[in-house]
């Protein structure tokens, strides 16, 4: 992703206005999440000559187990196959994160290779106190980094689906996802459109199971640097589909000198482990 909080999904399937009047709580909705895999297929929507990008496919698998009682898990991989126009290269990215919403720990490990290559091995650990955010960074790139206070992925997506149920457009947040080399937060700006129905000619839908004719949310995700001054552009924005039950789908991944779409093609609901 890519942003890490991409892809939750909740359980049930009870309408709109009744998920409005309802009270909602992050605990709560920490609750309905389902253990499940996505898999999203992935295609060139728009490159800039500067990107140096004539063509780009590939896929992204997206893995989520555990409860709020024990802790979610995260399983990512994101592989890309980029034409250059004078060569090809095959990028594959692989993201484990663990993170207790209760303790309020998170962990992270991210290998990137290219052609089968590792380039970048990132492990770490965060963990918020009263003075904000704390990463441990361990293997070669060992030190310690203190940050402002930040959510971490879980949490920040349970935000997005609280204020989408309150009828609440717009928010702000920094979030922390142990992303790129694992020192930085992000500040993002989250915009949530009017419930939509989905219509009879959309590609996708159909694969969203049980939960194809159900309402969702357009939403779009902004994620700036702390050092942007002024007016800043986004360093990454990414839309997409929510359910209220959390399926995301229709992807949109804007990257600046280049843009992926991805197409869910198949989602599985896994056991579940519900806490007592």
């Amino acid at each position: 992703m890519l942003r890490m909080s991409l892809g939750i999904f909740l359980a049930g399937c009870v309408s709109i206005p009744a998920a409005v009047a309802a009270p909602v709580s992050a605990d709560n909705a920490a609750r309905l999440l389902v253990p499940h895999r996505a898999v999203y297929d992935l295609k060139l929507k728009d490159a800039s000559d500067r990107s140096g990008i004539e063509g780009m496919f590939g896929r992204m698998v997206y893995e989520f187990t555990g409860s709020a009682c024990t802790g979610f898990t995260t399983n990512f991989r994101l592989v890309t196959k980029i034409d250059t126009g004078e060569d090809q290269r095959l990028s594959d990215q692989q993201t484990n994160t663990f993170e207790d919403l209760s303790a309020k720990q998170f962990h992270f490990e991210t290998k990137s290779f290219t052609d089968e290559q590792l380039d970048k091995q990132i492990t770490g650990d965060a963990s918020i106190g009263t003075g904000g955010v704390k990463v441990e960074l361990s293997g070669s790139n060992k030190r310690e980094v203190d940050l402002p206070s930040s959510a971490f992925p879980t949490d920040h997506m349970l935000e997005v689906i609280k204020n989408a149920k309150e009828g609440k457009h717009f928010f702000e947040a920094r979030v922390f996802d142990g992303s790129e080399d694992g020192d930085q937060s992000l500040l993002t700006t989250t915009v949530i459109g009017k419930p939509q129905t989905p219509l009879k000619d959309d590609a996708d839908a159909g694969n969203a199971g049980e939960f194809a004719k159900t309402p969702y949310w357009p939403v779009t995700i902004a994620y700036f640097n702390d050092a942007a001054a002024g007016d800043p552009t986004p360093v990454y924005n990414m839309s997409f589909k929510l359910y209220e039950n959390g399926i995301t789908r229709d992807l949109t991944m804007d990257y600046g000198d280049f843009v992926l779409t991805g197409s869910l093609t198949k989602l599985e609901l896994l056991d579940k482990s519900d806490c007592k």
